[in-house]
């Protein structure tokens, strides 16, 4: 990099030294260490300039503050490419206003020591205003964001009649000195415990757009039904929709048929590229958004309800544009072949995944093709086991809310068949559109998954050892799988599937092909989703354009931004994923707020050298248990093995053991719980003799 005349992107530097797709995932860690060390940055369009410190000058956002209120920040063109240098702001000038979370600056920069910078404000960016989210008290506000350590102080009169316990939106004011920095209330949003607050918490903390500009509302209005007009007669075709009991839009249809000896399947989709097209008001915002975020009261859409759940919403009965494909398979699940299309449906019927578990499972077809979609679901679930793909057990939680929009309950998320039919069509659909696109050389966002690197295999073959499982040289999604399920049913199962899944990389989207580890596919494309992502949208655009059907195909000027289209769209899907994992722990938070004092049966979930954390067996409630409360000991932690072991005492604890846990402190506003472990629990005494080994079986 040192030598390169011109700023280097992933790309220049894989061809320099030939790095092929089988060690991309450890280049990008490379990469991600060395920016974490300070030793190179990107800028903007993600390229990275020449090796050595980050420029004198640069863009950056303010994160939250430390524990004395100065602000803390980042480089703002760090966003989705994983832990970025921290820079420590110093005191502004007299008689300007404090820097708060959000506010964008432009900062000359002083290295302290690798990852971390000192910071001077040159020019506040106008565009992203500094707002602080917290609840206020008398005369305080207390942010909600767990990255910013201190209070706010509001003056007299500054408080614009908020009440105690309300959420409050800040602005920071003018201050140069010690002590608390003030800020102004200019925005009451209601009471924490209020059916809204829970989820504008994690909209506002997490940066979600939630309210969309006026020139898209207005385009979005002008939207109206499309005709028939060239498009394929689906109509006659009894396609039905298949969704949650609370879902609030429907953007996939599925169809089978028996066809000779195996089955003839349609998976229909709203045609979103009909109306969001390329340089409007509508794809600007959509891109920005990159995905809906879902909280359990409520959707932050990437497009406009009069889409989302108006004409891109396959509604019974009601004619739709939609993007299909037709697919046939044979008895072993093989696809033999595939067709898109552009068509005019009319969905038959809005079925949820209980009512057509219930169906089946009780001989009711209700008078739709349901034995059809399970013959060919039962196919391709055979097609999937034969090749091999990694399925986790793990437990997912859902937040019930009543007509209050409180927490009811909180309990299991089930997982049917129903649920898993769909999740096939989908698959294959998806593999379809990523097939055709690449047989006819046209750009493609593929979903990418790459496998685990070699250190994390690692660390997971000498984890295994201890149970006498054992890994070949070459893992493959199946071997993984074979693990668990050789300890399904068994009490290791929970701790084999955290550690197995704590040893994989994320999933992302780019233009360049690496292959769906998980999913063991050579090549997959989301298809399937467009008015909910819009790496789905681009996916249509693209075929739509490649197969001569009609407006709306993808241009020039899109394709040539794949790259940065995919790394955008990814930090936007982690961000969305983010802002629902903080808004189901503060809901669980409020729900175990009543529950104080009480014992539960947990699990431990994660093991540090400071503390422990543990997950409620009951509801998946996730909580930290202090060192402190631990029994006075020399504590000595082992990372390889994930314990925790006590020098002078017989105390042990290990990731998933289970436990008798007390829960001593719930906080709704930042969703944090705190349990101390009960001692006398058997769980926690050191099993002395040795493990039984135990041969795995094919």
């Amino acid at each position: 990099m040192d030598e390169s005349p011109n700023r280097m992107g992933k790309r220049e530097i894989a061809r320099a030294f030939n790095i092929g797709a089988q060690h991309r995932a450890e280049f990008r860690d490379l990469l991600k260490e060395l920016a974490a060390e300070g030793a190179i940055s990107r800028d903007r369009a993600g390229r990275h300039p020449k090796g050595g410190r980050l420029p004198e000058t640069m863009l950056l956002e303010v994160t939250g503050t430390d524990p004395d209120g100065d602000a803390v920040a980042r480089p703002v063109a760090w966003e989705g490419e994983g832990p970025a240098p921290s820079v420590l702001m110093a005191s502004e000038r007299r008689g300007h206003a404090a820097l708060a979370p959000g506010q964008r600056v432009l900062a000359r920069l002083r290295l302290i020591r690798p990852g971390l910078y000192e910071g001077r404000t040159l020019k506040r960016i106008a565009e992203r205003p500094g707002r602080v989210l917290g609840i206020y008290r008398p005369g305080r506000v207390v942010p909600t964001d767990r990255r910013s350590k201190a209070e706010w102080v509001v003056p007299p009169g500054e408080d614009s009649g908020a009440e105690p316990g309300e959420i409050v939106l800040a602005e920071p004011l003018p201050h140069h000195g010690l002590g608390l920095k003030p800020a102004r209330v200019i925005e009451r949003l209601g009471a924490m415990g209020d059916a809204r607050s829970v989820s504008l918490i994690a909209i506002h903390t997490h940066g979600i757009p939630s309210v969309f500009p006026a020139e898209t509302l207005e385009e979005s209005e002008q939207a109206g039904a499309v005709g028939l007009g060239e498009r394929v007669d689906l109509r006659h075709v009894p396609l039905v929709t298949i969704d949650g009991e609370d879902a609030r839009d429907f953007d996939d249809a599925v169809y089978a048929e028996p066809h000779g000896i195996g089955f003839r399947l349609i998976v229909a989709i709203a045609d979103a590229a009909c109306y969001v097209r390329p340089g409007s008001a509508l794809d600007r915002e959509g891109q920005r958004r990159g995905n809906s975020v879902y909280f359990p009261d409520r959707v932050v859409p990437m497009l406009p309800e009069s889409l989302s759940n108006g004409w891109c919403s396959l509604q019974p009965n009601e004619d739709r544009g939609c993007l299909f494909v037709e697919m046939q398979i044979d008895p072993s699940g093989q696809k033999r072949r595939h067709h898109f299309g552009r068509g005019l449906m009319r969905s038959a019927a809005r079925l949820t995944y209980e009512q057509v578990q219930r169906a089946h499972d009780g001989g009711d077809d209700l008078g739709l093709p349901l034995p059809a979609l399970y013959g060919g679901f039962r196919a391709l679930l055979a097609a999937r086991e034969r090749r091999g793909t990694l399925d986790l057990d793990l437990p997912e939680r859902k937040v019930v809310l009543n007509e209050k929009g409180h927490v009811a309950e909180v309990i299991p998320r089930p997982r049917l068949d129903s649920h898993r039919l769909i999740e096939e069509f989908m698959v294959l659909a998806n593999v379809a559109a990523a097939e055709e696109l690449e047989r006819r050389r046209l750009p493609c966002m593929y979903r990418v998954h790459a496998p685990p690197s070699e250190e994390k295999i690692e660390a997971l073959r000498n984890f295994l050892r201890g149970f006498g499982i054992g890994l070949p040289a070459n893992v493959h999604p199946r071997d993984l799988d074979r693990v668990l399920r050789h300890v399904a049913g068994t009490g290791e199962a929970l701790l084999v599937n955290e550690v197995v899944l704590r040893s994989q990389s994320q999933a992302a989207y780019s233009p360049d092909n690496i292959g769906h580890f998980g999913l063991a596919l050579p090549r997959y494309a989301h298809f399937t989703s467009p008015i909910r992502r819009y790496a789905d949208l681009l996916v249509h655009r693209a075929l739509v354009g490649g197969l001569g059907l009609g407006a709306g195909g993808l241009t020039p000027e899109e394709a040539s931004r794949f790259a940065d289209l995919g790394e955008h769209l990814t930090m936007a899907e982690r961000r969305a994923a983010a802002a629902e994992r903080d808004a189901i722990d503060r809901y669980v938070a409020a729900y175990m707020a009543e529950k104080i004092g009480a014992s539960v049966t947990a699990w431990i979930s994660g093991v540090t050298r400071f503390a422990l954390f543990v997950t409620v067996a009951s509801n998946g409630a996730n909580g930290i248990v202090p060192l402190s409360t631990l029994p006075d000991d020399a504590w000595r932690y082992d990372e390889k093995a994930q314990t925790l072991s006590g020098r002078h005492t017989d105390l042990s604890y290990r990731l998933a053991q289970p436990v008798e846990a007390r829960l001593v402190e719930a906080s709704p506003v930042t969703g944090g719980l705190v349990f101390h472990i009960l001692q006398g629990d058997p769980g926690t005494r050191v099993v002395k003799q040795k493990r039984k080994k135990r041969p795995l079986s094919d």
